[in-house]
Parts: C-alpha cells; structure tokens; sequence
C-alpha cells in the first residue's frame, strides 16, 4: 500500500515548490491521474465526432429562378448499336431538346462488351469537304457547296451539307426519311452500309444533361426524334429494321453534384428485353441537398 501511496505522489503534476525542494502529495498525484484520464477521454470524444460527422435532413422550398439541375448517366445497350440511338430531353413548360449531343460520348461496343471506338458525335456520318452540287445542280464559279434538302428548305439559302443536315431539315418539318439511298448526301456518305457494318453491336452512352428543376423526362430511344401534330415521333424508316433491343444496364444516374453517401436508387439496375419491340420507363422522384458546414 505505501508503494502505491508513493507512486500517486509520484505523480503529482504541480507540486508545491519551498526554497530547498519540491514537495509532492497524495491528492495533487490523484488530481493528476484523473485529469489526465478526463483528458484522454475528451480527446477521444472530439475526434469521434469529427470522424462520424452528422448529416440533418430539411425540407425547404426552392425559391431560385432560371436555374438548372444535371443529370449524369451511364447506361450500357449491348444490343442497339451506337448509330441509330438518340437522346431527348423534355418537360412541362415545354422545353424540349431533341437527338443531344453535345456532353454525351458513345462508345461502341462488339458483341462481347469491349470498346470499338469512343466518339463525340451522335446520330449521322462526317461532313463532306467537297460534294457534287448545289441544289441539285452545277456548281458556278467562286459559289460554295450548298447542298439540296430534298424539299425540307423554308428559304432558298438554306443547306444542307450531309446527310445529318438532311434528316435534321426532315425532322424539323416533321417528315420521316424512309429511304436514304434516295438521298445523294446520305448514299454518298454510306449511311446504310454504316449501319449494316454496326449490325450486332452494343453502345455505352455516358455524359450529362443540365435540365429544368421542373417534371420532364428524358429517354434513350432508335431514330431521331421529331413532332408531328403535337406528338413526339421517332423516325425509325430510315434504318430499315423490323425491331430494336432496347435492353439496358444502368451503370449510374445521379442528379446534381456528387455528394458522398448518396445511394443512387437506379445504379446498376438492367432490364432485359423478350419480345421483339417494347419499351421500359423508370419513375423517380428528385430532392436537391444541399449541405452546409459550420
């Protein structure tokens, strides 16, 4: 026992200093060990709490005006092959934004899931530098090509270079091209054997949109879109198929900006489709965090 009663004084922290020694106690050797365990403890605590940190959830209306909400998607159809897939946007003010590309890359893929080819563009083949005519006739001199848009033109000025420039004419008037080889642009271009040479091949699509914070939709569908009495149409006669497979797996779709912990409720879902034409519709609800840090 007077071991123990030495060690305490021992360690005593603050002891009182006379002119020749210090002199230790019992009680200041207690203080001393339980301040230091109090000490321990309290250090403890606070990096607990710094490595668990707390998140509170609030619903508050969003009063902001004009602003926008992304979208960021990764999606795998191992059996539509990247020519012949689009992306609309829509929603209920009546925005609309029809075949986007900018943002989006496609990556084709072979019948196996391994990349061909990553590329920027959607829908359509490159421009030709130097066609054949304009308008359907001879080019005079010092004129520049401006190719036909086979009756799609609202004005004599109007061109249309490629066959991508044609089916956009087309589709803004609201027709469908069914036969591209009919189109110098398109049959110059090998529109056709682009498409047989990707027959069998898959597409990963991935990028992001920036939306309304209002309902809408977006949806991945064959054929670019177009409105036609009011109704959103796809043009499918171009690719001359019977059936598409829309079959899908979602590797991520979030909203907003990345936010640790976040769990993504339709990340790496996959639909499989068993008949010979269908389509599939997701319904999702969107709340947007916002975290503050004090």
């Amino acid at each position: 026992m007077d071991g123990i009663m030495s060690k305490l004084r021992n360690l005593d922290a603050y002891p009182k200093i006379n002119e020749d020694f210090y002199s230790r106690t019992l009680s200041g050797g207690v203080i001393t060990l339980a301040s230091s365990i109090l000490m321990l403890l309290l250090f403890l605590s606070e990096i607990r709490m710094y490595l668990h940190s707390v998140t509170e959830t609030n619903l508050v209306v969003d009063t902001s005006r004009g602003e926008t909400m992304r979208i960021n998607f990764d999606v795998t159809f191992p059996a539509l092959p990247c020519s012949i897939l689009s992306l609309d946007a829509m929603d209920i003010s009546g925005e609309q934004h029809l075949d986007v590309k900018h943002d989006i890359i496609k990556k084709r893929l072979d019948s196996h899931g391994n990349v061909i080819e990553t590329r920027q563009e959607g829908i359509g083949a490159p421009k030709i530098e130097k066609p054949l005519q304009r308008h359907g006739g001879r080019l005079e001199h010092n004129e520049t090509y401006c190719g036909s848009c086979f009756g799609a033109e609202t004005s004599d000025d109007d061109c249309c270079n490629s066959c991508e420039d044609v089916r956009e004419a087309y589709r803004k008037k609201g027709w469908a091209l069914s036969n591209p080889d009919l189109i110098d642009q398109c049959k110059r271009e090998g529109f056709l054997q682009r498409i047989k040479d990707e027959e069998g091949e898959g597409c990963n699509v991935y990028g992001f949109l920036e939306v309304n914070k209002v309902a809408g939709n977006f949806h991945f569908a064959p054929g670019k879109s177009f409105q036609q009495s009011g109704v959103h149409v796809h043009d499918l006669l171009a690719f001359q198929k019977d059936s598409f497979n829309l079959s899908h797996h979602i590797n991520r779709l979030s909203y907003g900006e990345y936010f640790p912990g976040v769990v993504n409720p339709l990340d790496n879902v996959h639909w499989i489709q068993d008949t010979p034409s269908g389509m599939y519709q997701y319904f999702i609800k969107v709340r947007i965090l916002y975290l503050y840090i004090y």
